[in-house]
């Protein structure tokens, strides 16, 4: 998997979602693309094919939250949120999106170098860490588990394969265990972005604000143009009461991914209100429901809402 699509604002339980339908366009159409979809909640994977349109669909997803991810050889990847829900869906089920592609430039390209880790993971590891990645389209969560442990222990250095075991401990919300697993795989190979990011994340799940700033910090280092980076800063110096950071970096946040699944509209709500700044909180509330529409919290958004205007 790419970056864990770390979601600090966890949706509530709720019933079995609808199955929708994600039909997207790729703009400009590159000729040759790899477009992945993950889920931002739970640990879904899916993969197809652009075709020489930029065209790509993806049939019978869960309607819910999530990160989708467009890859091509030699010039990088793009990702941003997309949010699958009846609300956001046509007459058929169908949610549209169009993505923006520019090939990116310079060593940090990602997927730009492959790692003398990489290099060296053995057949039998690399077959294992497929058919984990096979058991995660099935949605079996636990033959994911049992092919990835198979994967570590053929290969101790496969650093994907840690990091997907902590995605996997992440949404299953055992902080610990995928705190272990991404310190792992950065003990690996140190160069890998993907656990470092999300070593950040989950360091804010456990209350630990300073040692996420310190990851956070070097992810944006790594990567200043990624949404998750900024958003996990933003809200490391929100916990840790610097204001001013925390607004420059979820504003960030928001400008590279306006529906990025982190939700950084309720943090610079709540900053705005602290601030008596009621008209800028009504906005981030309001856009958050348009981008949301179908999230658990918007009930209580709504109430909110209707209690600032009544001031």
């Amino acid at each position: 998997m790419g970056s864990l699509l770390l979601a600090l604002l966890l949706a509530s339980a709720a019933p079995e979602p609808p199955t929708l339908e994600l039909r997207g366009r790729i703009e400009p159409p590159p000729p040759k693309a790899l477009v992945a979809i993950y889920g931002a909640y739970s640990p879904f994977t899916a993969v197809t094919n652009a075709g020489p349109d930029g065209k790509f669909r993806f049939r019978n997803l869960p309607a819910g939250t999530y990160t989708l991810m467009v890859s091509v050889s030699a010039q990088g990847e793009v990702q941003q949120t997309i949010v699958v829900t009846p609300t956001l869906a046509d007459a058929n089920g169908r949610v549209e999106v169009t993505v923006p592609f520019r090939p990116v430039s310079g060593t940090k390209a990602s997927g730009a170098t492959i790692s003398l880790g990489e290099l060296a993971t053995p057949d039998s590891a690399r077959s294992a860490y497929a058919r984990a990645q096979e058991a995660l389209r099935k949605q079996n969560v636990e033959e994911a588990i049992k092919h990835l442990q198979r994967a570590v222990e053929e290969y101790p250095k496969f650093s994907a394969a840690w990091n997907n075991l902590g995605t996997i401990a992440y949404h299953a919300q055992k902080y610990e265990e995928a705190e272990k697993y991404f310190r792992k795989a950065l003990d690996a190979d140190a160069s890998q972005y993907a656990p470092l990011v999300n070593l950040g994340g989950v360091l804010l799940n456990l209350k630990r604000p300073k040692e996420a700033l310190e990851f956070n910090r070097r992810a944006i280092h790594e990567r200043p143009d990624d949404a998750l980076a900024n958003s996990q800063l933003g809200i490391s110096y929100f916990w840790l009461k610097d204001y001013d950071s925390a607004l420059k970096y979820l504003r960030l946040a928001k400008e590279l991914d306006p529906a990025h699944f982190s939700k950084p509209q309720l943090l610079l709500a709540q900053i705005y209100l602290q601030r008596n700044e009621p008209e800028n909180a009504v906005a981030e509330l309001e856009d958050f429901i348009a981008r949301h529409p179908d999230a658990p919290e918007v009930p209580e958004i709504r109430k909110k809402l209707e209690a600032i205007k009544a001031r």
